[in-house]
């Protein structure tokens, strides 16, 4: 019981002591990672406008509008294959879509199309997850110092010969912080 309140005290010292060296700045804008994250839950792009990178916008549209297209793409192919295929099974008399393609053939189309209309709803998946993942990072990166002394230099240079060595070249990392 005594080790059990020793410790007690202990972390409760060390939150107060923790917290009463945080510096507190009234002025400053409180920038929420959980309100970016679900913003962009809700509406795609808006997690990234909230986060003030509206050059992100244009390219969270860009690839939802793209996977939407190949999406409305595939189905519809899928769909008019699919419906001359199903004709052909029940020897439909009226059947005069594609006449020049074989069953085999339609088979193939009509499963390559859901396929890839399969593999569209995917990459759309894939894209909105992205959409909300950059919109938490950048929340929490939101306050990150990035000015002109957080720098890192890449620099070549050729060393001369020393001691019967020949010269050879380098790369210098110089990081400024």
């Amino acid at each position: 019981m005594i080790k059990r309140s020793f410790l007690f005290a202990i972390f409760f010292l060390c939150y107060v002591v923790c917290n009463a060296q945080a510096p507190v700045d009234s002025t400053a804008r409180i920038h929420s990672v959980r309100k970016a994250t679900i913003l962009s839950a809700i509406l795609p792009g808006a997690g990234q406008v909230y986060n003030r990178k509206y050059w992100k916008l244009p390219l969270v549209y860009a690839g939802l509008g793209a996977t939407a297209y190949y999406i409305n793409h595939n189905n519809s192919n899928y769909k008019k294959y699919n419906e001359a295929l199903l004709r052909r099974y029940d020897s439909d008399s009226t059947n005069e879509l594609y006449t020049e393609i074989s069953s085999d053939n339609l088979r193939i189309l009509s499963d390559g199309y859901r396929r890839n209309r399969d593999l569209s709803f995917a990459a759309a998946t894939i894209v909105y997850v992205l959409n909300i993942i950059d919109a938490h990072v950048d929340a929490h990166l939101f306050t990150f110092n990035v000015d002109d002394n957080l720098t890192l230099k890449i620099e070549p240079s050729i060393l001369p010969s020393f001691a019967n060595r020949p010269p050879h070249s380098e790369f210098k990392l110089t990081l400024n912080f």
